[in-house]
């Protein structure tokens, strides 16, 4: 496999110095044939920019930096949440609130002050793409949402760089890398995105904490690989990982001619917005709420307070999952029914009372609001923001989820 021509036309490998301190730092790798001292240098030589510092960006960061990368940058806007300590590994209890490129970036040189680190602390879009990711020889995509996965595919096609995917949703993880001058794009594999809230996201469906840990490694070999130029990489194959069944399979992907973005008549030659192809948001600090949730009538989490205060008689419908019941529940909930059993319990909802529904962040419960209605509930409402808004705004004993 060729090494990546960037590197060679940015700068001459051989022409980088490595110090006693980092020959002593890298010997396992020296000792290699695979490597050797000419590879060390393709490796400081290199630069690779990591799309999100989350699950996926901790491991891969990590690795790149002890393995010698010598220039990485992280795309990240976000701050650290206690809910991320669970897999989001280059952060620890004490940078809870910290800015996660901040974190990441202290963890990183504590690893390896051979690095240099750049930080891009302003959400990836359509107007900042192509600037942000041209220095770099490879792109590493570890984001969690379809308009910033397709954003950063047609980005590195425009500018022919390799993209390193990467997904993972509760036990199962995928991993490839697109590069159109060898093979397939991301849409290629995935010529539109999902309908909005057909896949629910890490954060609604739960992930296992060690899975972008096994995805990443993978990911920071692929692009190692890549620079070195050696072994058999990703492109053209979809690595299917299942933690539960502990199998990894292969499907073979193909360019399509027809991609219009790296087919033979490209359509799409510039970024487009990509919210609005995906019809969802690209961030998590993007205004958006579901269809469901923009348009079912709702009610705060301070006015059902104050009903439950005043004793008024009203249905509390908790349509969450039964495990989530466990983690917490709203004190004066009446009624717990399952969002997809509802239909099966409409029996046990009295159409003449006043209903108030709630899941965790008001989507679910958005959805069972219209369903209702649909069957001639007229006096229900969402509780706008879930039992999480209740947990921030109400009862900050009970926990954010």
């Amino acid at each position: 496999m060729a090494e990546l021509t960037s590197i060679r036309e940015r700068i001459a490998p051989e022409a980088i110095a490595l110090s006693k301190e980092e020959i002593e730092r890298y010997s396992r790798h020296l000792i290699m044939p695979e490597v050797g001292m000419d590879g060390q240098r393709k490796l400081k030589a290199a630069s690779v920019l990591l799309i999100g510092a989350g699950g996926l960006g901790s491991p891969v960061a990590m690795y790149l930096a002890a393995a010698g990368i010598g220039r990485i940058g992280m795309v990240d806007y976000d701050v650290v949440d206690a809910s991320n300590l669970q897999r989001q590994i280059i952060h620890g209890t004490k940078d809870v609130g910290r800015s996660k490129l901040e974190s990441a970036k202290a963890r990183i040189l504590d690893i390896n002050p051979y690095v240099q680190v750049d930080t891009y602390s302003a959400p990836l879009t359509s107007e900042n793409a192509m600037a942000t990711l041209e220095p770099y020889d490879v792109i590493i995509d570890g984001t969690d949402n379809f308009p910033t996965r397709y954003l950063v595919n047609d980005a590195s096609v425009m500018l022919g760089k390799p993209n390193v995917y990467g997904s993972i949703f509760r036990f199962e993880g995928q991993a490839s890398v697109f590069d159109a001058s060898q093979g397939p794009c991301y849409r290629c594999l995935f010529p539109s995105p999902p309908p909005p809230g057909l896949v629910p996201s890490c954060a609604e469906g739960g992930v296992l904490g060690i899975l972008p840990g096994t995805i990443g490694a993978i990911q920071a070999t692929e692009a190692i690989k890549l620079i070195l130029g050696i072994g058999e990489t990703l492109v053209g194959r979809l690595l299917l990982y299942d933690a539960l069944s502990m199998t990894f399979e292969y499907v073979k992907l193909r360019k399509n001619p027809d991609c219009p973005v790296c087919g033979e008549h490209p359509t799409v030659t510039e970024l487009i917005d990509y919210e609005a192809f995906c019809g969802m948001p690209g961030h998590d600090h993007s205004p958006h709420y579901t269809d469901a949730q923009a348009t079912a009538p709702s009610i705060s989490v301070q006015a059902v307070k104050a009903r439950l205060d005043a004793g008024e008689d009203f249905i509390l419908l908790d349509v969450r999952e039964p495990f989530e019941w466990e983690i917490a529940d709203i004190p004066g909930a009446t009624h717990h029914i399952p969002q997809g059993e509802v239909l099966e319990h409409l029996g046990e909802l009295d159409m003449t009372r006043d209903i108030v529904v709630y899941c965790r962040t008001g989507g679910r419960s958005a959805d069972v609001v219209q369903l209702l209605q649909k069957h001639g509930y007229r006096r229900v409402k969402n509780l706008a923001g879930g039992i999480n808004a209740w947990a921030r705004q109400i009862d900050t004993n009970i926990p954010v989820y």
